[in-house]
């Protein structure tokens, strides 16, 4: 009979090392942002208090201010005053949640797509039930307006119009920009579910999620530009099946209590004089 192999969860002080390497882009964008030390240190407090009252609780026992202390470090005294205030929460707002489905049927549906699976241009109404940009918003929503939804993503410039009316949906345009709203709450979930997936992977025997990367160090310039834009190529290619398998696989299915993310990123830099990494050098393809 196999043996399974021993496991125990990593130890505090070979957490340090991978934890310090990826709170840095984080701490950069704290002090950028002028986001203090004592505030990141009260919203960490916080968290330790909520992540260990609710995520740690023994079986059929009722959490203590004790316990959740002797879990977190924290004063029993500070527990006493900060349980019950909450984790931050990162809720989709109304319009991002209107914006991504309208957009997802419009990549997603036979009827919206061409032959190669990209959006097709949209007239604005048409007759005999074909396909217009306002039966899209139509059958996806009833609580707002065709034409509030045209006038928000022209002004945002996710579509374009033209003179007979005609509306295409701009590639790249609806990717938040930079400090909006839409753009922090996906700063949230995406580093949320990444590091969600990496982190269970690491507390279970076998991995649970795929989560790897391909990467290549000691490149050119030239030669990381080049495969930057050749792997968004790839990247959007991916999203763009993955949207379609999941709109054909969901319909109109919205009642169920499950979630599921499917993400790319792709990311290059200069190495030269910076910090190098102290980690054990991984393989190109990394899990």
């Amino acid at each position: 009979m196999k043996q399974e192999r021993n496991f125990a969860v990593p130890d505090p002080a070979r957490l340090q090392g991978p934890i310090a390497k990826l709170l840095r882009p984080l701490v950069r964008l704290f002090i950028r942002s002028g986001m203090t030390f004592p505030v990141v240190c009260e919203v960490l407090r916080e968290l330790y208090i909520n992540v260990a009252e609710y995520d740690f609780p023994l079986p059929a026992k009722e959490q203590t201010d004790s316990r959740v202390s002797l879990l977190t470090g924290i004063h029993r005294k500070e527990v006493r005053r900060l349980r019950g205030a909450g984790a931050p929460v990162n809720s989709v707002p109304a319009t991002i949640s209107r914006t991504s489905r309208i957009l997802a049927r419009w990549m997603g549906a036979p009827e919206y797509t061409d032959e190669h699976g990209n959006p097709i241009t949209l007239p604005r109404t048409a007759d005999d039930n074909k396909p217009s940009f306002d039966g899209l918003v139509m059958s996806v929503t009833k609580d707002v307006r065709p034409r509030a939804v045209l006038d928000e993503w022209l002004d945002r410039k996710i579509v374009s119009m033209d003179a007979e009316e005609r509306i295409s949906l701009v590639e790249t345009a609806f990717i938040p920009q930079g400090g909006e709203d839409q753009q922090l709450y996906y700063f949230g979930r995406n580093l949320h579910d990444h590091i969600a997936a990496a982190a269970t992977n690491v507390s279970t025997p076998v991995p649970v999620f795929f989560e790897r990367a391909v990467h290549y160090d000691g490149i050119s310039e030239s030669i990381a530009r080049h495969l930057e834009k050749r792997s968004r190529a790839l990247a959007k290619s991916a999203l763009r099946n993955a949207n379609r398998d999941a709109y054909t696989a969901t319909g109109d299915e919205d009642s169920g209590d499950w979630r599921w993310t499917f993400g790319v990123y792709v990311y290059a830099e200069q190495t030269k004089d910076k910090e190098q990494d102290t980690l054990p050098e991984a393989r190109n393809e990394g899990t």
